[in-house]
């Protein structure tokens, strides 16, 4: 599975954005699907899961409520919907497949697919 995210870009605080994540090469529907961010000299971390079939999200507590997941099994396409972004919000997002499709974990080695990046900055 391949996985090619986009939509990153330069916004202001207070601002939104939207990420997506397409899937091609291999089986979509099955897998869950996982956002996270790094900042340069800083490991990467945990940002939001989506199951298999969108029924059950999670989110990590520095974005719940303002970043929202989801996802269209028909086009094989998962989104990050960002609102009320911040300055620290400020990272290279990147999407994820997870052989674990019912309940998505938070933890980085579960995952076996890996988008390249998309690099997110507010100012200030």
């Amino acid at each position: 599975v391949q996985l090619q995210a986009s939509g990153g870009g330069l916004v202001q605080a207070g601002g939104s954005l939207r990420l997506s994540c397409v899937a091609s090469g291999g089986t979509f529907v099955g897998y869950g699907m996982g956002w996270f961010r790094q900042v340069p000299g800083k490991e990467r971390e945990f940002v939001g899961t989506i199951s298999w079939n969108g029924a059950t999200t999670s989110y990590a507590d520095s974005v719940k409520g303002r970043f929202a997941i989801s996802r269209d099994n028909t086009d094989f396409t998962v989104s990050l919907e960002m609102y009320s972004l911040k300055p620290e919000d400020t990272a290279v997002y990147y999407c994820a497949a997870t052989r674990y499709g019912v309940a998505p974990t938070m933890n980085l080695v579960d995952y076996d697919y890996w988008g390249q990046g998309t690099l997110v900055t507010v100012s200030s």
